[in-house]
């Protein structure tokens, strides 16, 4: 089997692919929707595209093209506890503090602010297209006075120095990845709970249309997990609501909350019903 993943080699995403799938052929795809392509066009069987982060919040790319591009279905989840290292050359490891340039991704620079605040104020920050590209450019130039944020895996495949551990601002920085491509995936990797998500679209010209929604699960005792906006790409001022469902009541009393939006003129597209599975240690 071919798994397509949001490269490069040593990202996060790679490490909670390799994770989920020890034996089979992994896929590095440059960007999101490109991963998403290669499942929908079959050039691979599954695909593992991030869809949240602790400190970041919601990846829109992610949800944004499965919701209004495809009807590809989400079939698992894997939750990769994140941590944030600060490496550099081999030969610049005693001298790292002189560093002028931080390299990293968008979202590993912001999740590290504190640090790069107390260390090196004075500091270039550029942002890079991944972690991985960020350690590769720092090994391929040592000559340079610069260091890259990036995970431990990319630090062991570039032969880097980490200089920095655990540099993450906060804690417990965990990142949900969606396995997309078949409505339940089997993961070597324990679950604990299942989750169902959903994206409501409610009229316009009804008062209080999302509290009426919103009501069909209060009544009913269904625990809702996270509720997010995203534009619907129409009319300025119109959206689309996730919605994350914790799977703990009968699934007929779910369908018939789903079936009572619908009866109020709502719409809902079901991402997937699906194991949340937790990697621990990584």
């Amino acid at each position: 089997m071919k798994v397509g993943f949001l490269g490069p080699e040593a990202s996060f995403t790679h490490n909670a692919t390799r994770t989920a799938f020890p034996d089979e052929e992994l896929v590095s795809y440059h960007s999101i929707p490109a991963c998403i392509k290669g499942v929908e066009f079959g050039e691979v069987d599954l695909g593992v595209v991030p869809i949240e982060n602790t400190i970041e919040g919601s990846v829109n790319t992610t949800v944004d093209y499965l919701f209004h591009q495809t009807t590809i279905p989400v079939g698992a989840e894997i939750v990769l506890p994140i941590y944030q290292q600060l490496m550099v050359a081999r030969s610049n490891k005693d001298s790292w503090q002189d560093a002028t340039k931080i390299l990293s991704h968008p979202q590993a620079l912001a999740q590290s602010q504190e640090f790069i605040r107390n260390e090196f104020p004075m500091a270039e920050l550029e942002a890079t297209p991944s972690t991985a590209y960020a350690a590769n450019y720092v090994a391929s130039h040592p000559d340079q006075k610069i260091a890259a944020i990036a995970p431990k895996l990319s630090a062991e495949m570039y032969d880097l120095a980490i200089v920095g551990t655990d540099i993450q601002d906060v804690a417990i920085n965990q990142t949900r990845f969606w396995v997309i491509g078949a409505e339940k995936i089997e993961l070597p990797i324990g679950s604990n709970e299942e989750k169902l998500t959903i994206a409501l679209t409610m009229p316009n010209n009804i008062p209080g249309a999302l509290h009426k929604a919103l009501a069909v699960f209060s009544w009913r005792e269904i625990d809702l997990s996270k509720i997010e906006s995203r534009p619907l790409k129409t009319t300025l001022g119109e959206y689309f609501f996730l919605i994350d469902i914790n799977v703990q009541k009968p699934q007929q009393l779910i369908e018939n909350a789903l079936e009572e939006i619908r009866l109020m003129g709502g719409k809902v597209k079901i991402f997937g019903n699906y194991a949340i599975h937790p990697i621990n240690g990584v």
